[in-house]
């Protein structure tokens, strides 16, 4: 609220309301309230973000204040740990930032920045900064907290302690450990690891140093585009669920579908294992140290290494078709399709089964991430001065990073049958009886996707950023500014794939799947080797009319290297180069101005703000290269209320977003980007009276578009989310929550753009999940 101390993408601190920046903080007790199966169901509860968390525990779609969502991750936005961030980019194919997070009881609270200056106090970060910060241990207690799912299969255990060890030593331990199937029906336990994270601070007379470490081995289902039935038109469609497979409470993952074999990235044999879905394992370790020099000079530097790999296989739906329609694709007139596993096994596929008569054409997407190790080290040199009848605060910065991104692209295809409960695999016979898949795979590489996407790339990139940044307060008035200058260096390799013969199980007999092996082409192997570099600046004013009334306004110019999505496209040259500047970093100009206002119970906030942003990106579904230019202009609203029991907080952003130019799709301009909706809005309310808390968080949009080219409309929602707590003792309390209380079947993204009217159309989309309700038992000492 107005009095909430600013620590993230700022220099110094200041409060809320004597802040140039629009931010939001979450305290943990907030977050408790959102039932969040994720963590990015927690970030949508802030105003301005729009985070589509249909992805499972990470994979999420997050952007801020309008600007575009042409791939996948949070590109414009960075995610922190303690102020520095967990990926240096947001966006990495397969590797989004909020895969390498989890959030837990040793968050103390989240603090989002919006626009303003996360443009120069961060890399990467024009849009914003979304920053999670960790206890120490100051205060003295801890949480122990037992999760239960009522309808769904979930059981986790959170637990932190802090305190002071010696008068000037304290420190803070702790994280989580759960196991269970997941929010959706996946046949198997889906969802299994936790995270330990410590930290020990050391006070001295004129400073501190703190040390921390943290380990986090994961694995969690990532729920990909999957098949949607659709009826109407493409102004007012009916999206739902299909007979016999819903896509919000069920899954294509299945006890019958486990292992994928193939090729590794050395084009060596390999089994995976699809359970690992999206595994991220992270042993990171810190230092922060913060010490007055004296003559009024400050020095503080954060510092982390990490080491970090993981996987994501998760089966994405290529296309859907009959039985004998997807036989006669694969093997030719009079093929048939067979149960290839199950109860069924053998016998041939219905052409009603399931009660939608659908199979589905599975690419599986399967990355090995080998190494995403990353270091980052932010130095800050501030000091205080008299002059012009107020307080000037200097700042000198010095940034470093590194990031490496090391993966394999290894993907298989298969026939499976559109089930919600245990899909079978299905096999195709030809006309004379000879089987043209090996139990469902029906081959080695993206098969569906015409052989694509076999690929291996080892590229590294650093970071050196100097910035600097001047406040000026004297009594109401505090005007800011700041400069940073990025510059960057990418080397590696990479090198796409190639289709080939190959006797992939060994038995001596080439079988149809294995004339369509797609390996890596080591022979053709090309370099990555560019620089880039690029100012940022921001300044700011704040002006406090009164103790209860500040108003603000900012400019800010903010850019965005772009990384992997780069290769295997036309902005890499034959030497490793960049064909131009303008692909290696995006911009963004932004504007914004806005009040703050308290009286008693009521505080409100209420920004406008104007962004313009040009982007070069590439998506790995479609195949598709992008480069457009943006415009987005809205208000956000902020507004908190607390009299007697009863609490209320929430937000709602009005944006207005237009395609402003399209090099590659012309057709497009003049269009609103696809997935923005006019109104994004959330809010929790409670009421408490005595050990009785009950209340409800409440999330939505209005409609939005599906792609680009602005023709099927993707249908608004509101997710009720209600909770009630009751305190046992003064320290142990049980808690109900309810996620998606009336099973909205939400839809955050779909594959295609348009439907054939008045009639069944079958496409692939990703939704929100269905109601899940779970029971905490919480103990605080």
């Amino acid at each position: 609220m107005v009095d909430e101390i600013v620590v993230t993408a700022v220099s110094g601190s200041s409060t809320t309301l004597r802040s140039s920046v629009s931010v939001t903080t979450l305290n943990a007790e907030a977050v408790e309230d959102l039932a969040p199966r994720s963590t990015a169901e927690i970030f949508r509860s802030i105003p301005g973000i729009r985070s589509e968390s249909s992805g499972g525990e990470g994979n999420a779609n997050i952007a801020v204040r309008g600007l575009p969502i042409s791939t996948g991750g949070a590109k414009f936005l960075q995610i922190q740990e303690d102020g520095l961030p967990i990926l240096e980019f947001g966006d990495i194919a397969f590797g989004n930032a909020d895969i390498f997070t989890r959030y837990d009881a040793t968050i103390a609270r989240v603090q989002a920045v919006r626009g303003g200056s996360a443009s120069t106090f961060a890399s990467n970060s024009p849009g914003g900064v979304i920053n999670l910060i960790t206890a120490t241990g100051a205060q003295d207690g801890g949480s122990l907290t037992l999760t239960r799912g009522i309808d769904f299969d979930t059981t986790r255990g959170d637990f932190q302690y802090g305190g002071p060890i010696t008068d000037s030593l304290y420190g803070s331990v702790g994280g989580f450990y759960r196991s269970g199937e997941g929010a959706r029906d996946a046949g198997y336990t889906g969802e299994s690891g936790g995270q330990i994270r410590a930290s020990l601070t050391k006070e001295f007379a004129n400073g501190y140093l703190r040390v921390s470490a943290k380990y986090l081995n994961d694995r969690a289902i990532g729920y990909l585009p999957s098949p949607i039935q659709v009826t109407g038109t493409n102004s007012d469609p009916n999206w739902g669920p299909l007979p016999g497979y819903d896509a919000s409470s069920q899954t294509l993952h299945s006890a019958l579908f486990q292992v994928s074999p193939g090729l590794n990235g050395d084009n060596g044999p390999r089994v995976s294992d699809i359970k690992d879905g999206m595994h991220p394992e992270v042993l990171s370790a810190g230092i922060e140290a913060s010490f007055d020099l004296g003559s009024g000079w400050t020095l503080t530097d954060r510092f982390r290494i990490a080491s970090a790999s993981g996987r994501f296989v998760s089966p994405f739906t290529a296309g859907t078709g009959s039985p004998s329609a997807i036989a006669a694709g694969i093997g030719g007139a009079g093929s048939t399709a067979r149960y290839a596993n199950g109860a069924n096994a053998g016998q041939l596929v219905p052409a009603n089964a399931n009660g939608n008569g659908l199979l589905a054409q599975i690419v599986l997407f399967d990355t090995e991430i080998n190494d995403f190790g990353n270091m980052a080290n932010d130095l800050k040199l501030e000091r205080e001065f008299q002059a012009g009848g107020g307080t000037l605060t200097t700042t000198f910065g010095y940034y470093r990073s590194s990031q490496s991104i090391d993966m394999d692209w290894l993907w298989n295809s298969f026939l499976l049958e559109v089930k919600g409960d245990n899909a079978a695999l299905v096999d195709v016979f030809n006309a004379g009886g000879v089987k043209q898949t090996q139990n469902g795979l029906v081959g080695y590489g993206a098969t569906f996707f015409g052989n694509c996407c076999r690929r291996s790339y080892d590229t590294d990139y650093t970071i050196d950023a100097p910035y600097a940044a001047l406040s000026w307060e004297s009594g109401d008035l505090i005007v800011d500014g700041s400069i940073r200058f990025d510059n960057g260096k990418a080397t590696g390799s990479f090198a796409d794939g190639i289709v080939t013969t190959r006797d992939i199980s060994g038995d001596g007999i080439i079988q149809r799947p294995e004339t369509q092996v797609t390996q890596i082409d080591f022979a053709n192997t090309k370099p990555v080797d560019y620089d880039w570099n690029y100012v940022s600046y921001s300044v700011g004013a704040n002006y406090q009319l009164n103790a209860d009334t500040a108003a603000f306004g900012r400019a800010s110019r903010g850019g965005r290297a772009n990384a992997d999505r780069l290769l295997f496209g036309p902005a890499i040259l034959a030497s490793g180069n960049i064909r131009n500047s303008d692909a290696a970093v995006d911009m963004v100009d932004q504007y914004e101005a806005g009040v703050r206002y308290r009286n008693g119970a009521v505080q409100l906030f209420a920004t406008a703000f104007l962004a313009k942003t040009e982007e070069t990106n590439f998506e790995a579904t479609s195949q598709t290269f992008t480069d457009a230019e943006y415009e987005a202009k809205g208000i956000e609203v902020e507004a908190f209320y607390r009299s007697g029991g009863f609490d209320f907080s929430g937000g709602v952003t009005y944006t207005k977003a237009e395609i402003t130019a399209d090099r590659l799709n012309p057709a497009n301009v003049g269009n609103t980007p696809r997935r923005q909706a006019d109104w994004v809005f959330q809010g929790t309310g409670s009421y408490t009276f005595g050990a009785i808390r009950v209340g409800a968080n409440v999330v939505g949009t209005t409609d939005s578009f599906a792609q680009f080219d602005n023709k099927l409309v993707l249908p608004g929602y509101v997710i009720v989310n209600p909770f009630a707590s009751y305190d046992l003792t003064d320290d142990l309390a049980l808690t109900l929550n309810v996620n998606n209380v009336f099973d909205e079947f939400a839809v955050t993204e779909s594959e295609e753009g348009s439907i054939v009217a008045n009639t069944t159309n079958i496409l692939r989309a990703r939704t929100l999940n269905g109601r899940t309700a779970s029971v905490s038992l919480r103990y605080r000492f």
